[in-house]
């Protein structure tokens, strides 16, 4: 073994190559030809002396020796950037790239002005926001931190929970003139709904009344759509009422632009939480922006602090 050839930039490049399991997706997300890839890899396992990894035609999978090599390589990249982010800290000024997921229209609305104010804060760290309402794997697709809506199964992610996301009921006045305000549940019924079709049982409102009492109604409608910013959009041009977030409409209801309906019945609130990468929690930058968020996005209207345990 050549111990020489055996660099950082390579090990980062099997790494990710690892993770991920696709030459041309790694050559971008490093920003190098798919060229200087292979030829990393190659030089990496010539200096190691035992094939690291298995190529078809379709995907690049870890043979048993590159399994155990990359456990060791992630170690030895964690302990370089924490010491590198150790010695930053000492001048006071941390610094490196932070990649964000995060859910769309909570990213486009919110999650992005909080970037913003953390680079304000932090002007020597980069963040790399990606928006999408997919579950994508964090470790494979390189994420550091990532903010999501809903219930989560469980996994080896770190998870901090940030809140509960308060629903509503809303329709534009427009809508609500032509066609009647409901006044009971069952009034939905012969109402335009609208509605997220990648939401499971989105075909069901589920209501408390007042009284404690549990309501499942029937909803349905012409418009269905997978994106919330589509939903706002469909809300304000009078296409029917929907259940939706607050924080996606409070801006459209306090400018009287969307018009809350039957306010005596809630609908569940949703969890907000953020999945931060373990390997990643202890770098300075990534602790910086969980803590800057965790603070930030609490004051956001119709998210509920998550309650202190006893």
């Amino acid at each position: 073994m050549d111990k020489s050839d055996i660099t950082l930039e390579r090990m980062r490049t099997f790494v990710r190559v690892a993770e991920r399991g696709n030459l041309s997706a790694v050559a971008r997300e490093l920003g190098i030809g798919q060229s200087t890839v292979t030829r990393h890899l190659r030089e990496l396992e010539e200096a190691v002396g035992v094939p690291l990894l298995s190529r078809t035609t379709r995907r690049v999978t870890v043979t048993d020796e590159g399994s155990r090599y990359h456990a060791h390589c992630v170690l030895i990249l964690r302990m370089v950037e924490q010491a590198g982010d150790e010695a930053r800290g000492t001048r006071g000024a941390p610094a490196g790239m932070v990649r964000i997921s995060c859910t769309a229209a909570f990213g486009v609305l919110h999650a992005s002005r909080l970037v913003f104010a953390f680079q304000d804060r932090y002007p020597d760290i980069g963040v790399d926001l990606n928006l999408t309402d997919a579950r994508v794997d964090l470790v494979r697709e390189g994420v550091d931190v990532a903010l999501r809506l809903g219930p989560l199964a469980d996994s080896s992610l770190k998870l901090r929970t940030l809140g509960q996301s308060r629903r509503l009921l809303v329709a534009a006045p427009d809508y609500l003139a032509a066609r009647g305000t409901p006044t009971v549940p069952q009034d939905l019924s012969g109402h335009e709904g609208i509605r997220m079709s990648n939401v499971a049982g989105s075909d069901t409102l589920a209501l408390q009344g007042p009284d404690g009492a549990r309501h499942a109604v029937p909803f349905g409608g012409r418009f269905r759509v997978d994106h919330g910013l589509a939903v706002r959009e469909a809300l304000v041009a009078g296409r029917g009422i929907a259940p939706t977030h607050q924080w996606l409409v409070g801006d459209l209801l306090a400018a009287g632009r969307l018009k809350a309906i039957l306010p005596d019945y809630s609908l569940p609130p949703v969890p907000l939480s953020m999945l931060i990468v373990p390997e990643r929690a202890g770098i300075t930058r990534v602790r910086l922006l969980v803590d800057f968020l965790a603070d930030q996005i609490a004051g956001i209207q119709g998210i509920d602090r998550p309650r202190p345990e006893r």
